[in-house]
């Protein structure tokens, strides 16, 4: 089975995350579990912990259909000791966040370089940053997310992300989440079914589809190889419905987290039933 639904509001408390993705009939969702844009935030409540389990068991989620996402502020690629350590900080308690809810995943964006070190060092960086997060929690495997390589991002080729985990010690605890428009944007053509095989091949022979933990199933603004990340409802942008098509009557996307981080919420629910329909 597919597990597709939307990136989830927590508007309320992160206890509501499961009746909202319910209430959109998705078998599948992500969610923050504190605030994307800032540094820190209150811990949760036992209340809201025990209200957060008991509205996943009530609609029939367990832990393998849920991509919690990281904040947008990490950057455990930054060369600067200091805002490394503060994105360090950061990282840890979204582990411990995730921990504390039952989730097993925690999709984060690789990192930044910011033009001051090479590439390859500030993914050694990254992934030795995941190593001491490793030693420090438990329970919760790392989604290294693709990127569409904007700015000086890393992640945004199959080579770099298999670099990336390469480097970590526990693979039990690694892993990827191909996001559609990322990969588009960063230059992978999916919207043919001869294309989309080709880089399927790709990736499996530099990454390998046994860590592969979720998807991001988004439309394109931008055009292939933009470096863009722009996201769009789906049908509506330079992909087009065949892509989600592909991956929907693709085994290797099964029993994974298949998220929606669609610009029109008030789609969410057709684009739900439409994907449901294409796994049939």
């Amino acid at each position: 089975m597919k597990f597709t639904g939307p990136h989830v509001s927590v508007a309320g408390g992160v206890q509501n995350a499961p009746l909202n993705a319910a209430a959109l009939g998705a078998t599948g969702f992500g969610l923050f579990t504190k605030n994307q844009r800032q540094w820190s935030s209150s811990p949760f409540s036992s209340a809201a912990i025990s209200d957060f389990k008991k509205n996943l068991r009530d609609n029939g989620y367990a832990a393998k259909q849920i991509l919690a996402h990281d904040g947008y502020l990490i950057n455990l690629g930054n060369p600067d000791p200091m805002a490394f350590e503060k994105s360090y900080a950061a990282f840890v308690d979204e582990l411990q966040r995730c921990s504390q809810l039952g989730v097993t995943l925690l999709n984060i964006h690789p990192g930044s370089h910011l033009r001051l070190i090479s590439p390859q060092a500030c993914m050694g960086q990254i992934a030795e940053a995941v190593n001491r997060a490793h030693r420090e929690t438990e329970g919760v495997t790392v989604v290294l997310e693709i990127t569409a390589g904007q700015g000086s991002n890393v992640g945004y080729s199959f080579e770099q992300l298999a670099y990336m985990i390469g480097r970590v010690s526990d693979k039990s605890r690694i892993g990827f989440c191909f996001d559609t428009c990322h990969a588009f944007a960063a230059g992978y053509d999916l919207r043919t079914k001869k294309s989309y095989g080709a880089v399927m091949q790709s990736l499996e022979k530099t990454v390998g589809f046994r860590y592969l933990r979720g998807a991001h199933l988004n439309d394109a603004r931008a055009g292939l190889g933009s470096r863009l990340d722009r996201h769009e409802s789906l049908g509506r942008g330079t992909l087009g419905l065949e892509t989600f098509a592909l991956i929907m009557s693709d085994d290797r996307f099964e029993e994974i987290p298949l998220v929606l981080e669609t610009i029109d919420e008030t789609l969410w629910p057709r684009e739900v039933a439409m994907l449901k329909d294409m796994a049939k």
